[in-house]
């Protein structure tokens, strides 16, 4: 069997199908801007904004390259931390366009956003999710807990900005808490203005330090956003997929595939 450092999956999403997890971070610890409340990772780690390469493209496309001929329909940017922190995420997922069938997708935390040299390097995804959480500064810094010099609202006005220069598939996804219940009308009304392809509910249903909401909760919360794109995790029946190394894909996921 082939060892994999890089990739893992392919796991069953209710988001994107058959996906290829993608780690430009790996390594012993999470690597983050943010230290969610329901991190599937935990609670330690490395907190950072600064951008830098973790692991040499090279190896990463070498893996790919050794991957067996399995469908995918997406190669998904994830793995344990923050993705964009890696500042070679523009060539590997140029790489997959020119190489590979598959499109390719980005699970971002949204806080990197804010640097404008990142969106070229964005510029050729065909699938980007940006996480919004929260609405106030409050509710931001208790549930997503960034490091010191992230504010929701610069978050916001970079979404907006990078919003009218992205051709790929732009997507919203927020967990759903009860920590932000009192702020999904205030979230619901800045997608309106931000007009993202899709809105993505989801709640921890992996193993986390916080308890998901139930489907009547979630059934209420989508109701709030009819009339926006909107699915929840509740929704979407899964098919089942054999990872490559279910180990390893139980690593960066948590227990349950």
């Amino acid at each position: 069997m082939i060892k994999f450092t890089y990739i893992y999956g392919p796991v069953s999403s209710w988001r994107l199908g058959a996906s290829l997890g993608i780690d430009l971070l790996s390594g012993k610890e999470k690597v983050c801007s943010f230290n969610c409340v329901y991190c599937q990772l935990g609670k330690n780690g490395m907190a950072c904004i600064n951008r830098r390469n973790y692991v040499r493209a090279e190896n990463v496309i070498e893996e790919l390259n050794k991957l067996s001929d399995i469908h995918i329909d997406y190669y998904t940017f994830s793995g344990k931390g923050e993705p964009t922190l890696a500042k070679n995420i523009g060539k590997v997922a140029a790489w997959i366009k020119k190489n590979k069938k598959g499109k390719t997708a980005l699970l971002t935390n949204s806080s990197t956003i804010l640097y404008k040299r990142l969106w070229k390097e964005l510029k050729d995804m065909d699938l980007i999710a940006f996480k919004l959480d929260a609405y106030s500064e409050e509710v931001f810094k208790r549930i997503n807990k960034p490091v010191m010099g992230i504010k929701i609202k610069d978050i916001r006005k970079s979404l907006l900005k990078f919003r009218k220069t992205f051709k790929g598939k732009f997507a919203v996804q927020i967990m759903v808490l009860k920590e932000n219940l009192d702020e999904i009308k205030e979230i619901r009304n800045f997608c309106e203005i931000l007009k993202p392809d899709e809105i993505q509910l989801n709640t921890p249903l992996r193993p986390s330090g916080v308890q998901p909401v139930d489907k009547k909760t979630m059934t209420k919360v989508k109701k709030i956003f009819k009339g926006l794109p909107v699915i929840s995790a509740y929704d979407i029946k899964k098919k089942k997929i054999k990872p490559i190394n279910i180990k390893d894909t139980m690593k960066r996921r948590g227990k349950k595939l």
